[in-house]
């Protein structure tokens, strides 16, 4: 059984469709000290997309507005997907935040990982 991660914000957010039209969609947001999940239609019920901070390489804010913030989610494979918020909502740099704790972890848990396998390798 998957285990519930504690929810840094949740709200809502538009990103921009795949489609042609590239039409701006609502989007309700879960944000999580590992992830992001994205669920259609502002209903948690329904399956959602979750997006790893794992996969993730970069947020980039792309422009403001007077009435929006416009930001791309870059991820590993260079996939790049486009986000707007109201201008007050901050959701850039709440992503942005969790994203740098998230990577400042990882580096924390593979810097110790090399010094225990240098220790244990001295060892032998």
């Amino acid at each position: 059984m998957k285990m519930q991660a504690e929810v840094i914000r949740e709200g809502e957010l538009e990103k921009r469709s795949d489609s042609l039209f590239q039409l701006w969609k609502k989007k309700l947001v879960v944000l999580t000290k590992d992830s992001l999940s994205l669920f259609p239609d502002g209903h948690k019920r329904a399956k959602g997309k979750e997006l790893g901070f794992g996969s993730i390489l970069k947020v980039d804010c792309v422009e403001r507005t007077g009435k929006y913030i416009y930001f791309t989610i870059v991820t590993k494979d260079r996939k790049e997907i486009d986000f707007r918020c109201p201008d007050q909502s901050c959701w850039n740099a709440s992503i942005t935040m969790a994203l740098i704790d998230f990577q400042n972890k990882r580096a924390i848990q593979d810097f110790k990982s090399r010094q225990e396998m240098d220790r244990a390798s001295a060892l032998c």
